[in-house]
């Protein structure tokens, strides 16, 4: 029966595929929500991510999929368009008080649980049940995000919000208190990954 043999082993939907983030071809933003009287600082800032890494492994029908994104804390830039005093403050508060970056340099997402429904050739609604980890708390955080899968690219695109306070983040005033920033973050993220081997 050695004829056979091919049958064995993996089928095509159980092979894992790796495919690896291209962080300058991603965008990954940050809206923050400004209260308090409207000053320099009364518009709601908009911060990028400008530096993460990640990867993201999965099977031919998604059964199996897992997502792992480290940010290094100090890759957050505010984008938003003030002077450049302002910006520098926001990012200096950002630093120090928000993100704390010195004694929590590395924001991570971390995913093993996906599920994902085909919404048309190489298309899915995927649902992400992950866990991130800011600020030194970890908590789930689920995303829903559209991915295509064409060639060797993989495109994943999605939006979600977190509560400050949930990961014991300070909500800090700017400007003598001028700009206070509300506890809801809304992030928004395109990522663009490319398949390994």
């Amino acid at each position: 029966m050695h004829h056979m043999t091919n049958t064995i082993g993996p089928t095509p939907q159980d092979v894992t595929v790796r495919y690896v983030i291209d962080s300058a071809a991603s965008r990954f933003t940050v809206q923050a929500f400004a209260a308090g009287l409207l000053s320099a600082f009364g518009h709601n800032p908009v911060i990028a991510i400008t530096d993460f890494s990640g990867e993201i492994e999965l099977t031919e029908n998604l059964e199996k999929a897992s997502v792992v994104i480290t940010i290094p804390a100090a890759s957050l830039k505010v984008v938003s368009d003030m002077s450049e005093k302002d910006r520098l403050e926001v990012e200096r508060v950002m630093h120090e008080r928000v993100l704390q970056s010195e004694p929590y340099p590395e924001i991570v997402y971390n995913c093993h649980r996906v599920s994902a429904s085909k919404t048309g050739e190489g298309q899915y609604w995927v649902a992400l049940n992950g866990e991130l980890t800011l600020h030194g708390v970890t908590r789930g955080l689920p995303i829903s995000a559209r991915v295509s899968l064409n060639g060797n690219t993989l495109k994943a695109a999605g939006n979600f919000s977190l509560l400050q306070s949930d990961y014991e983040i300070e909500l800090v005033s700017v400007a003598g208190g001028a700009l206070k920033v509300k506890d809801e973050l809304k992030f928004s993220l395109e990522i663009v990954a490319k398949k390994q081997g």
